[in-house]
């Protein structure tokens, strides 16, 4: 696949604005996305343990249908999440995304009745944990397993589309065209990696619960103290474990000597005693996403490099600012998403430091919030129709 064929690929309309802006965004998202993708793998891994322990260790008792809420929770937020790094990728790489959804055609579909039956089983497995089920180990284990099989195929993905010199060899192997839609090429070490970063992820929020919880007198301080020792212990070994699987990745792909590698192997070491050493597990959790956020920029650079040495520059796609659009998509994000994201984590914040029942209305921050949110999505409506229909009528009539 020649750079000629890849930019002839390209949209003809052009990006709507700066494809750097696009890059920083796919950057974030994509690092938001994986931290509740890590959490909600590590909430149920570690909580198909604590099934085993709960009857004979109050500790596991306490923790594990919190894990189970924890994780339940977080699909939500990864599935919501995901998709913007998804549209922000498809916009500068569409010729990447669009091909390798041609080629691995079927496996797409796969992936998304595997996210919904695997979604599904963990509401299963939350309710049969919650009865006392004896079944609710095995649910457990297929939804991890389930899961885990849909980050491997969103991972698969990810890697095929940034081989574009592989592209006709996987459509045509030894010249017959194959359609069946099931090419699968997966970088073991790479995608090891990555979910290995799902052990300090619930390590972390391990010594997170415990500092959240010690100023109430819901659960005992030792029984804190020892979910959060469990959490140094579990956040170590996970850092750990990520700098080996890190080093070996960037080993194989010929990087380690590369200075954001020496970077992400620096900040991993800092990571793994922070994680073990610092009192305050709030900057340590902080310091993961900055973390996350670096592992998400590796990801776009080396994506960016493979495509420019193809002759694929994003930075030459062809630009078509419309000011509307991104005007739209601006004040949404500050108006709607800013007042949205911060009522529902204030709410959550005050319902948990409650000892009894939070009566929200007799809350004034929340109650402002819970205006202001109403008000700004009823005006945001208001605006999205009309210029929706202004559009409409104004290139039909």
């Amino acid at each position: 696949m020649n750079a000629d064929i890849l930019n002839l690929l390209r949209d003809p309309a052009g990006v709507p604005f700066y494809p750097i802006v696009f890059q920083g965004l796919y950057i974030l998202t994509w690092a938001l996305h994986a931290l509740f993708v890590f959490l909600s793998i590590g909430s149920l891994g570690l909580s198909l343990y604590g099934t085993y322990k709960q009857k004979e260790d109050e500790t596991w008792k306490v923790i594990t249908p919190h894990l189970i809420q924890t994780g339940k929770l977080s699909v939500s937020l990864l599935i919501v999440l995901g998709v913007a790094p998804l549209l922000f990728t498809q916009v500068i790489y569409d010729p990447n995304w669009y091909t390798i959804n041609t080629l691995s055609g079927l496996w797409v579909v796969i992936f998304i009745y595997t996210l919904l039956v695997g979604y599904s089983m963990y509401y299963w497995y939350y309710y049969a944990n919650k009865k006392g089920s004896s079944s609710s180990k095995l649910i457990g284990v297929i939804s991890f397993c389930l899961l885990v099989f849909a980050g491997l195929l969103m991972h698969v993905f990810s890697v095929q589309s940034i081989q574009p010199e592989k592209w006709m060899q996987w459509y045509a192997p030894n010249g017959v065209v194959d359609t069946s839609g099931l090419t699968f090429n997966p970088e073991t070490i790479r995608f090891l990696f990555l979910m290995s970063l799902s052990i300090p992820a619930i390590g972390l929020f391990l010594q997170n619960y415990s500092d959240f919880l010690q100023s109430t007198k819901k659960l005992s301080i030792e029984l804190l103290e020892r979910v959060k020792n469990l959490g140094r212990k579990i956040s170590t070994f996970g850092f750990f474990i990520n700098l080996v699987l890190f080093l070996a990745w960037t080993f194989q792909i010929n990087k380690m000597a590369d200075i954001y590698t020496i970077l992400i192997v620096v900040f991993t070491v800092i990571m793994l005693f922070i994680s073990n050493k610092m009192n305050n597990s709030y900057f340590s959790s902080i310091l993961f996403i900055v973390f996350l956020l670096a592992i998400s920029g590796f990801r776009e650079y080396l994506r960016f490099n493979i495509m420019n040495n193809l002759g694929y520059n994003v930075y030459d796609y062809p630009l078509n600012i419309e000011w509307a659009s991104v005007s739209m998509f601006i004040l949404t994000f500050l108006s709607l998403g800013g007042v949205g994201v911060t009522f529902i984590g204030t709410m959550a914040w005050k319902v948990g430091k409650s000892d009894g029942y939070f009566d929200a209305s007799k809350d004034k921050a929340v109650t402002f919030m819970a205006n202001s949110l109403l008000w700004i999505l009823s005006s945001w409506c208001v605006v999205y129709f009309a210029w929706g229909f202004f559009v409409l009528f104004k290139n039909s009539l």
